[in-house]
């Protein structure tokens, strides 16, 4: 600790003796390139706390300082003289000199000129004799006892109604606090959803009174500067204080109006594209709701197709809006504008591309018509009505208490069953497998499956029920039973399937015949029962 405080101690000295070191040290000649530009001196003449020269080059061996000594030896001649003290300016071929009384003050030459600013030596010195005229009146004004007890009195006046500014600022603060806070907390207690109130007022409050804290200190700050300009507007001694402070809230002012102004016509241009883009939009939309409700044939598209086309178009048209919108945008063409720009779309590029698979996977699946709402269908191994068929994803409801949601991509990627295409309308097909033994004939078999689907309640009896046998194993056969339900909700498919079990299971029963489906060898009967 010791050695650290006392590196800490060498270094905070180190400055205190950096000069008394470089006084010691023999001096080093610097390299040429290094050295910089000495600035050309300057010196100002000054009268009554206003500039009203800058002298900013040597001339005929005198420097600005002397120059500037010189003119102010002249001036302060021309005003013992208590002459009329009217300024005027006078060419001459090295520049143009500016005079009092007819007397010579100095001299503009075009070295004290900036010539990349566009000024020229009269130009430079009208605006001296300008600032000499404004000096010279308030110079008779600091002399006048009588202007100065009226500057004082309204000096007085301004300052009580700037308190009074303050202090209505207070009160205003209190009270537009309180009676916002009444009123989000009244409006928001009648923002409800089934009778349950769905927003916290307190935040809105929290958030409504910093607003206004905010709001009222921007009103003192600029009601402080107002009066601030005003005071110093008024002394002699500052005036030219208080002319920068008005110039400097008037430039702002003048700016905000300007950028307000200029940005006008690009709104106006935004908003007719955007009325347009509405438009237009509104107009597809009314076409695409027709042929969804089936009022209207359009070739290609149908009801199922109609209402992701109608999204597409959608996009479509407010991208196409906003590449005409963007270039009238209010800073558009700033580099943060279309630095965020660029990074908006990077972000988009690299974070989106799942999102974009899978709404392409969706977009193929809706017009490829693979799948449509409310058909049955069996995709690897999961099986049940299409409830919805989205943009990113698919689901099937089974009927059994499940809802089974899917990536379109992974659908798109598995063999998907449907078994409601056989027939027109509402509807699926039923099948189901069991297997019975050798000793039992085929035809007998057949029989007894047509006779459960007949049995069966919602089983359609065109097209008619049929048996296929699918293979012959080492044990039994297996046969498939096909047949068309109408029922449309998958609680219902699942119960009809349910009851053709159940029917199955009955008439096999009542003709003496085992299903073997796929291990069972025989019925067990104890001996007691034999």
């Amino acid at each position: 600790m010791t050695v650290l405080r006392r590196l800490l101690c060498a270094i905070l000295l180190l400055p205190l003796f950096c000069p008394a070191l470089a006084a010691a040290a023999p001096a080093l000649p610097l390299p040429a390139q290094t050295t910089a530009p000495a600035a050309p001196p300057q010196a100002k003449l000054v009268l009554a706390g206003r500039t009203i020269f800058v002298f900013r080059t040597a001339m005929a061996g005198f420097t600005p300082d002397d120059r500037a000594e010189g003119a102010r030896k002249r001036l302060d001649a021309a005003l013992a003289r208590n002459g009329a003290q009217q300024p005027g300016i006078h060419p001459i071929n090295e520049g143009t000199q500016v005079m009092l009384d007819g007397a010579l003050l100095f001299l503009v030459t075009p070295a004290d000129t900036n010539p990349l600013a566009g000024d020229t030596t009269d130009s430079v010195a009208t605006e001296s004799a300008a600032q000499l005229t404004k000096a010279l009146a308030e110079r008779r004004e600091q002399a006048s006892p009588r202007y100065l007890a009226i500057a004082a009195g309204l000096c007085a006046i301004a300052t009580l109604a700037w308190l009074l500014v303050l202090r209505g600022l207070h009160l205003l603060h209190r009270w537009v606090g309180m009676r916002s806070a009444q009123a989000i907390s009244r409006r928001l207690s009648r923002v409800k959803v089934k009778n349950v109130r769905v927003l916290d007022a307190e935040h809105y409050v929290r958030f409504m009174r910093h607003a206004v804290h905010l709001l009222i200190w921007a009103l003192r700050l600029i009601a402080t500067y107002l009066w601030l300009a005003f005071i110093l507007g008024k002394i002699p001694y500052s005036r030219s204080w208080g002319e920068r402070l008005q110039d400097y809230l008037v430039d702002i002012i003048s700016g905000v109006a300007t950028s307000i102004v200029n940005a006008l016509p690009g709104l106006v241009l935004v908003a007719v594209i955007i009325a347009i883009a509405r438009l237009v939009m509104l107009t597809l939309g009314s076409i695409f709701q027709r042929v969804e409700s089936g009022e209207l044939q359009a070739g290609w598209l149908d009801k199922d197709t109609a209402a992701p086309t109608r999204r597409i178009a959608n996009v479509v048209i407010w991208l196409f809006a906003l590449a005409m919108a963007y270039p009238y945008l209010p800073g558009a063409q700033t580099a943060a504008f279309q630095g965020l720009s660029v990074l908006v779309g990077l972000m988009v590029s690299i974070g989106a591309s799942s999102i974009v698979g899978q709404g392409a996977s969706g977009l193929i699946l809706m017009y490829a018509r693979t799948l449509r709402k409310g058909e049955y269908v069996r995709i690897g191994d999961a099986e049940g009505t299409v409830v919805e068929l989205g943009m990113f994803e698919t689901r099937l409801r089974t009927g059994l208490g499940e809802e089974i949601a899917m990536p379109n991509a992974w659908v798109l990627s598995n063999t998907s069953k449907n078994y409601s295409r056989v027939l027109e309308g509402a509807g699926f097909v039923v099948d189901t497998k069991i297997s019975i033994g050798y000793d039992t004939p085929w035809r007998q078999v057949h029989e007894m499956l047509e006779l459960a689907a007949q049995r069966t309640p919602d089983i359609a009896s065109t097209p008619k029920p049929y048996v296929m046998q699918t293979a012959l194993s080492d044990f039994y056969v297996e046969y498939k039973l096909v047949a068309y339900a109408n029922a449309e909700a998958p609680r219902q498919r699942a119960e009809v399937l349910n009851r053709l079990h159940q029917q199955i299971n009955d008439v096999f029963a009542e003709r003496g015949v085992h299903i073997t489906s796929p291990h069972f060898i025989q019925d067990y009967t104890p001996p007691e029962q034999a």
